[in-house]
């Protein structure tokens, strides 16, 4: 990968390379069961795109769309709920850099084709002030819906370990993949300040902690102590 200035420039061996490296189930339990039947439609939210639409680099989809049929470039027509604006607030808030998919559904999925957005969820790699990536941190919008989000205790350690290993790789070669997550580490700590709430992490050291989102003051805690939410509390 030397030379590569942009994460559009991956190759297909990369984009192989990488997903090899980060393909542990995120616990040994299946978390999409303990989802889904919670979601009107029956399917994990996080492979419903009526509820969560994935997104890949560009370099990504062009290994994906040469490898398999499992994806297609997002429409906004899949799901009827879906409305203008909704379409227009989604296109809005992915960076340059990568498209909006779709795909088969969760009953043909295709595992060794998964995005890094479905390798990730519900997961970010969390960005501090000062710019040091410390961990898993999670998307903030799916608290209501992710059962791994009210049981971080489940998340494995070899797919905390896989996690922090790949984006430690792709953050030592794209200074703006860095500059992305740093952002939206930013936007999380602004939306659990307004709610005086500390943020949960996993943090890179193997323990978890709860970060306060002014001062990024940091204490380990218990996992199993942290709150649950909506369906599963």
């Amino acid at each position: 990968m030397r030379g590569l200035k942009s994460i559009t420039d991956l190759a297909p061996a990369d984009i192989r390379g990488l997903y090899a490296g980060f393909d542990s189930p995120i616990s040994t339990l299946d978390c999409g069961k303990k989802c889904a039947p919670h979601n009107p439609g029956g399917k994990p939210f996080c492979c419903d795109i009526c509820h969560a639409v994935p997104a890949a680099y560009k370099s990504e989809w062009n290994y994906l769309e040469s490898n398999t049929d499992l994806w297609h470039k997002w429409r906004g027509n899949e799901c009827d709920e879906t409305t203008t604006q909704d379409r227009i607030r989604i296109k809005a808030d992915i960076p340059k850099n990568m498209i909006l998919l779709a795909c088969l559904g969760p009953d043909r999925c295709q595992r060794d084709f998964r995005a890094f957005s479905c390798r990730q969820f519900p997961f970010f790699p969390y960005v501090t002030s000062n710019y040091r990536f410390i961990g898993l941190a999670y998307e903030w919008e799916f608290e209501m819906k992710c059962w791994v989000i009210s049981n971080l205790h489940q998340v494995s350690r070899k797919y905390r370990e896989e996690f922090i290993g790949t984006y430690d790789h792709l953050f030592s070669l794209f200074q703006d993949e860095f500059e992305d997550y740093a952002y939206h580490s930013w936007r999380m700590r602004e939306h659990f300040g307004r709610q005086r709430r500390r943020i949960p992490l996993l943090h890179r050291n193997g323990r978890t902690c709860l970060i306060s989102p002014a001062s990024e003051r940091i204490r380990f805690v218990e996992p199993m102590r942290l709150p649950k939410f909506g369906f599963y509390k």
